[in-house]
């Protein structure tokens, strides 16, 4: 029988605030969040850091939920870090005294908490990442147990973004050639709340279905529904049924049976799934390093506007006029903006949300690469410098080939003679003189 989890929620709310409005144009809604989690285990605490002076609107739905808010106070430098230290200090504090709890929820897109979730991990913990595919890091993605995405919580009647009175005056648009691209985004109309996104095809998922069938065959295992979905994220934390528009996994697996992807027998909650026997799925899904190339030939085409900083519905209008068969779909990416956060991993592109503007895409690393350091020049020694060889020339007579001249010594002076002083002995070998 499996041990029953027992969950510490962890919120970086700016974080997942910012990048559920900047992707999604939503606010970010903290019920739906846990109520996923409480289909998984029983949530025990909940904690959230923010800077709650600028987000006065979020605190009475989070102290509706009994959600415990920590204040992160910036620091005079501007540390957008202050949190994600608190954070994972705290966390590692619950995992050290308080033993009874076994699994941990980072409500975060942030790649600084790889290290916290792998620390966790090594003390047995079971790690539940809560993020948008399109702004969470891709590694931090992998690297949990299950990745829950943002999207696959979200209704299909979506929740405007609460809109605010701002007592400042709007900003002229820029004017002027040189940043085209920023113009573009700047006059770009604000978009509307998305709803879920389109399902990718059933038949991108088989690879991992396929491979988890070969694994529980291997083991001489009979693959039952909770089994096979166990093996599947083993394999890839990142699944999610709801990605391929069903509601539940037997729901998922119903809907490969009827696709003729899979066998199915037995009857409503005893389903038992095998391989088909011959032949593969008639669409297989790409590696998602394929979609590179096309991206990266219009970010090179369009450089001086990506340098600049352009929007990501510009970029992805760019994509489509010059490649119009390319589909991130067939990668895996249910939207542009995932494609972007995986080439954001990959430093071929930089992206920065924005409340207002939405996703703002730079070129990345790939495109300025670190210049190469100057060699140090050489300290000087008190040692003068050594003359050069003087080069030869035939019929030249040798002593003008010195490199230098030669030095002279002067005559050695000889003590002056005693006339009177007996002549000295000579010596030879070991011979005494006579007695």
């Amino acid at each position: 029988m499996q041990e029953k989890l027992k969950i510490a929620v962890f919120i970086d709310f700016d974080n997942i605030e910012i990048g559920v409005k900047s992707t999604l144009q939503r606010e970010f809604d903290v019920a739906s969040v846990l109520d996923a989690l409480k289909e998984r285990g029983e949530i025990i605490t909940k904690i959230a850091y923010a800077n709650w002076g600028r987000q006065e609107t979020s605190t009475r739905q989070l102290s509706e939920h009994a959600v415990q808010m920590v204040q992160r106070d910036p620091s005079p430098r501007g540390d957008k870090n202050g949190a994600d230290i608190n954070l994972a200090l705290d966390a590692l504090e619950m995992a050290f005294t308080h033993h009874h709890i076994n699994a941990f929820a980072i409500v975060s897109g942030d790649s600084d908490f790889i290290a916290l979730v792998n620390k966790l991990k090594q003390y047995n913990k079971m790690i539940f990442v809560v993020g948008g595919r399109a702004f969470t890091s891709t590694i931090l993605q992998k690297n949990c147990h299950e990745f829950i995405s943002y999207e696959s919580l979200m209704d299909d009647a979506p929740r405007p973004v609460r809109q605010e009175p701002q007592p400042r005056a709007e900003r002229p648009p820029h004017g002027g050639g040189g940043g085209g691209g920023g113009g573009d985004r700047l006059e770009r109309p604000p978009r509307g709340p998305q709803r879920r996104p389109a399902p990718l095809e059933l038949s991108l998922a088989m690879p991992l279905v396929d491979r988890a069938l070969q694994v529980l065959e291997r083991r001489e295992v009979r693959p039952q529904l909770g089994l096979l979905k166990s093996t599947m994220l083993q394999l890839d934390s990142t699944f999610n049924e709801k990605a391929y528009g069903a509601g539940s996994f037997s729901d998922f697996v119903e809907k490969l049976s009827k696709g003729g992807l899979v066998n199915v027998t037995g009857g409503e909650g005893r389903y038992m799934i095998s391989r088909k026997g011959t032949g593969e799925p008639e669409k297989a899904g790409k590696k998602p390093e394929e979609c590179l190339p096309p991206l990266r030939d219009v970010l090179e085409t369009h450089r001086m506007e990506v340098d600049s900083g352009v929007a990501a519905d510009l970029l992805a209008e760019w994509v489509g006029a010059d490649y119009p068969h390319y589909d991130w779909k067939q990668f895996g990416f249910q939207a542009f903006s995932e494609l972007l956060n995986y080439a954001q991993d990959k430093g071929v592109v930089r992206v920065e949300p924005s409340e207002e503007s939405g996703l703002t895409v730079y070129l990345g690393a790939e495109f300025h690469p670190p210049a190469v350091p100057e060699p140090e020049p050489d300290i000087l020694s008190d040692e003068q410098p050594k003359e050069e060889p003087t080069p030869m020339v035939m019929g030249q007579p040798i002593t003008a080939l010195a490199t230098k001249p030669k030095r002279i010594r002067a005559p050695r002076k000889k003590s002056p003679v005693d006339p009177n002083a007996p002549p000295k002995m000579r010596r030879c070998g070991r011979r005494k003189p006579p007695q």
